[in-house]
């Protein structure tokens, strides 16, 4: 399966793709995993958006940030593959162009994450770990990770 990728900032993402990417959001933060909050949390402006296209439809996605734009060191989140290509096991390019574009554009190699608990295995697989104990955000478990 060969994706697309673009590492856009917010104010370059077409009306069509900004769509796209708070609908896959919503699908999955929102319904799929039945948590009511605000997506919409006013840092998309300081992000980086990183795509990942098949034949045309975002199909993978994560928001990037500087350092001390969310955490002080780098930061990678809202982290989604859309749940018709969760069989592909795509969500490992996507971990793996996300930390590569936080080297390219900001020449950072520290990441902090605030991961949902349930995917631990899945971020210490590309070199993260944990650095606190488990919290709640907006009712879901999650714990702070970093990569060096």
């Amino acid at each position: 399966m060969l994706l697309e990728w673009k590492t856009k900032r917010f104010e370059t993402l077409s009306s069509l793709e900004l769509y796209e990417l708070l609908k896959l959001r919503s699908e999955v933060f929102v319904v799929e995993q039945n948590c009511v909050y605000l997506d919409i949390d006013g840092k998309d402006e300081k992000a980086l958006h990183l795509l990942g296209t098949f034949e045309g439809k975002i199909v993978e996605y994560a928001r990037l940030f500087k350092p001390n734009d969310y955490f002080a060191e780098a930061s990678i989140g809202r982290v989604v593959t859309h749940p018709d290509f969760r069989d592909r096991k795509i969500g490992h390019i996507l971990m793996r162009e996300a930390v590569e574009s936080i080297r390219i554009y900001f020449g950072e190699s520290k990441i902090t994450i605030s991961a949902q608990l349930y995917l631990k295995k899945f971020y210490e697989s590309h070199g993260f770990i944990q650095t606190s104990e488990m919290y709640l955000e907006d009712d879901i478990p999650h714990i702070e990770m970093k990569r060096s």
